[in-house]
């Protein structure tokens, strides 16, 4: 194994053609130095330079050696300089999971800000829901998650809240409620309900039975979907009513329509919260620096 040590003063050499230039050079004494292309000779197995009293001159292994050196040095030097910049959070490869966003435009203009502050990270994004989310994050697949509240233990992760999201409820624009400024939940008590599916997301369908349950009903759900916007579409249908976040509204679909619900519940069990989760046994830099952009712009 030649150290790179070597290299470095076999290249000073080389290039002064005179071991006492090349040592002021190293900031070294030339007994040293000549010991130590002694060294590097012996290690080859082959001459590198041809001395005399007044010349020094590179052999033919030398010149073959001299120019793979520059080479080597030269990756070298790059790989730690990229190390340090992946270190520094300025370069490397970060996978974000998250749910369907495009009814937040805060996340988007974090993504844009992320971008041009970060030009040389490379940006993978998976669409999840939030319990496929959680599983990634803790086998390491992903570096962070846009996600609902998970409604399960999750002791390796740190979840913080960006926003709360009132519930609203989504109704087909036929139904008799649509054309009122606001519902009371208790008077969709016996609607028929759409929603997602509870294995897909825990947290979101067990906190909206509770709010149904603190106004003395269970809701009877007759269809269950995917991703929300599926939810809706069966809305638009007229297969039911459904409770979902206030920003779907901003989807501006057709045939759909949102009114503010009126309730007894807090605040947070009568909204929906979006939370950024991370894996804490994990250090990234990378990963922090994105989680502050989420938290100025969303």
């Amino acid at each position: 194994m030649i150290e790179t040590r070597l290299l470095r003063q076999f290249v000073a050499v080389a290039e002064e053609l005179h071991f006492s230039r090349a040592a002021e050079r190293l900031h070294m004494a030339q007994p040293p130095l000549s010991q130590a292309i002694r060294k590097l000779e012996e290690q080859i197995g082959y001459p590198l330079f041809v001395r005399d009293k007044r010349t020094v001159e590179l052999t033919s292994a030398g010149m073959a050696l001299l120019g793979r050196t520059y080479e080597l040095l030269s990756a070298l030097d790059e790989s730690v300089a990229y190390t340090r910049r992946v270190a520094q959070g300025m370069e490397g490869h970060l996978v974000v999971a998250m749910i369907s966003l495009s009814h937040y435009p805060g996340f988007w203009r974090a993504l844009s800000a992320f971008r041009k502050q970060m030009p040389d990270v490379e940006l993978s994004l998976i669409e999840a829901t939030t319990r496929e989310q959680v599983e990634l994050l803790e086998s390491g697949e992903a570096d962070l998650g846009v996600m609902r509240c998970p409604g399960t233990t999750t002791p390796s992760l740190t979840i913080e809240r960006l926003l709360l999201d009132p519930i609203q409820v989504a109704l087909s624009a036929v139904h008799p409620l649509a054309a009122s400024a606001e519902v009371r939940l208790e008077d969709i008590a016996n609607e028929s309900f759409v929603m997602s599916a509870r294995a897909l997301g825990q947290g979101f369908h067990d906190q909206l039975l509770v709010l149904c349950k603190g106004a003395g009903f269970s809701p009877r759900i007759v269809q269950q979907a995917r991703q929300i916007q599926t939810v809706l579409g069966l809305v638009a249908a007229d297969y039911g009513v459904a409770l979902v976040p206030a920003s779907f509204e901003r989807l501006g679909l057709q045939d759909v329509v949102f009114r503010p619900l009126l309730h007894g519940a807090s605040q947070d069990l009568g909204s929906v919260a979006l939370n950024v989760a991370s894996n804490n046994t994990v250090v990234s830099p990378l990963r922090d620096f994105f989680i502050e952009t989420l938290r100025r712009h969303v």
